[in-house]
Order: C-alpha cells, then sequence, then structure tokens
C-alpha cells in the first residue's frame, strides 16, 4: 500500500521516548519531514541524528507546563519554517493514584498539558492544513476512555475531556479535508508502564515481576505492546489512505477493552 505520505510535514509530540519516539521514527521512514517537540534539548538532538535523513527534521525545545510559550515557539516556527499537514498530540501521564486524593493543581496541570496543549498546536496548524486540503490531528490518549483504568484517577477524568474535544473538534474541520482521531494505547512497554507497574506492585505487597505477569494476563494477547505497534497505526490514520476516517477511538491494545 502506498500511503503518498512523501512530502508531507508532521509535528510529533513527546518524541524523545516511547509511542512519540517510535511514531516520529515510523513517519521519517515513510518519508515525512519530522519536527520533534519535547522540553529536553539533548533528547531531542539524540532522537533527530536518529531519524531517517531523507529530509531535513528539526525540533522544537518547549514545556507543556507552560503553554503560553509553547504557542509562541510553534508560531514562531510556522512563520519562519513551514506548516504542518500532520498534528500528533501526545504527552506524559499524570501521577498514579486514587481520584478522591487527587489534588486540585494535579487536576488544573494535567488539564494544561493535555487539553489545553493539544487546542493551542490545533490551532497553530488548523490553518495550514485547511489551505492544503489536507490534515491530520491524531491524539495519543489511553483506554480509558472507553473504561476508566483504576488507579488512574486524574487521568481517566482528563483524558475524556480530551476525547470530547476530539471529537467535537472532528465535527468542524472534517469538510477542509482534514481527520481527527485517538488512538487509545494499552500496556505498552514503555517508562509510563514501568511506573504503573511499580505502584501496583507496591500497593499489592507483591513482587515487579509477578505484577508484570498479572498485568500481562489481562490482555488476550498475554503480552505488552510495543511502542513500533501503535506507531504504525498512527502512520496509517496520518496517511491518505485513511483519509475517511474521522472522529473515532482506536484502541491498540491486544483486545483488552471490553467494550466495543
Amino acid at each position: 500500500m502506498n500511503l503518498n505520505l512523501n512530502n508531507k510535514n508532521a509535528l510529533v509530540c513527546g518524541s524523545t521516548q516511547g509511542i512519540g519516539k517510535a511514531t516520529a521514527m515510523a513517519l521519517a521512514a515513510e518519508g515525512v519531514k519530522v519536527t520533534l517537540v519535547a522540553r529536553d534539548k539533548e533528547k531531542l538532538k539524540q532522537v533527530l541524528s536518529e531519524l531517517p535523513s531523507q529530509r531535513n527534521h528539526n525540533y522544537i525545545i518547549a514545556d507543556f507546563f507552560n503553554p503560553e510559550d509553547l504557542k509562541n515557539k510553534v508560531s514562531s516556527f510556522i512563520k519562519e519554517h513551514h506548516g504542518f499537514h500532520i498534528l500528533i498530540n501526545n504527552t506524559g501521564g499524570p501521577r498514579s493514584g486514587a481520584i478522591l486524593t487527587a489534588t486540585l493543581e494535579e487536576f488544573e496541570n494535567t488539564f494544561t498539558q493535555h487539553l489545553k496543549c493539544n487546542h493551542i498546536l490545533a490551532q497553530a496548524t488548523v490553518p495550514f492544513m485547511k489551505e492544503q486540503k489536507y490534515g491530520r490531528i491524531i491524539n495519543v490518549i489511553s483506554t480509558s476512555v472507553k473504561e476508566p483504568i483504576e488507579g488512574l484517577g486524574v487521568s481517566n477524568t482528563i483524558r475524556n475531556a480530551v476525547g470530547n474535544w476530539s471529537k467535537t473538534l472532528s465535527f468542524e474541520i472534517g469538510a477542509f479535508g482534514i481527520t481527527v482521531n485517538n488512538i487509545l494505547p494499552g500496556f505498552t512497554d514503555t517508562e509510563r508502564l514501568n511506573e504503573i507497574i511499580n505502584v501496583k506492585a507496591k500497593k499489592a505487597g507483591t513482587s515487579i515481576e509477578e505484577m508484570t505477569k498479572i498485568m500481562k494476563n489481562y490482555t488476550p494477547a498475554k503480552r505488552f505492546a510495543q511502542p513500533e505497534e501503535t506507531a504504525n497505526a498512527i502512520v496509517f490514520l496520518a496517511s491518505e489512505a485513511a483519509s475517511y476516517i474521522n472522529g473515532i477511538n482506536l484502541p491498540i491494545d491486544g483486545g483488552r477493552t471490553k467494550s466495543l
């Protein structure tokens, strides 16, 4: 299948590790010019050096706890360089914990990181997408959009807000050749999953190895996903081949989510 992604430009957030990095690598392999976004300059430079070199890739240093700075840096980059056909909204999840013990600051910070920054980036990138009559906005969220996950109170709440923001946006810009879709990763072999396993193991009074085995058994596939498996689905949704897929939640979870 020809994905027709040559000469497209993509802005990939959270792209120094995990699913974000795997997505940047997969898009670049398809001929996309990738601009990485994260807050650690040294990690950004390292990932930049690993990207396939058929295009002149770039990066933006930004902290999603500072949405105004993100807005200014992305807007300046677009004016100086180019717009983006593809936006991958992806950032780290909040601290694990019960919802009743969460502080207002945790909710506010997570809302800023996820919904506010997604909104800022959509506002910055959609005008170019409209001009090109081609755009893909893909939000990496969580299966908690379909089924809340025990012990992730703040994440469950804010991820659903992002899901509804995304669905609403898909209504408004679909006529311009722009699609908006959500990727819902299940248990994926990343630093974030390691953090969750550690918390669960400590709470249950068991070993990390035993908790890892338990969590793998939650999934019909009996294993964790690799970031590249999620990235492959993102690349497909970013392509012309997925032009009539809009406003969906796509779980990539090995069949773990019980709802349809």
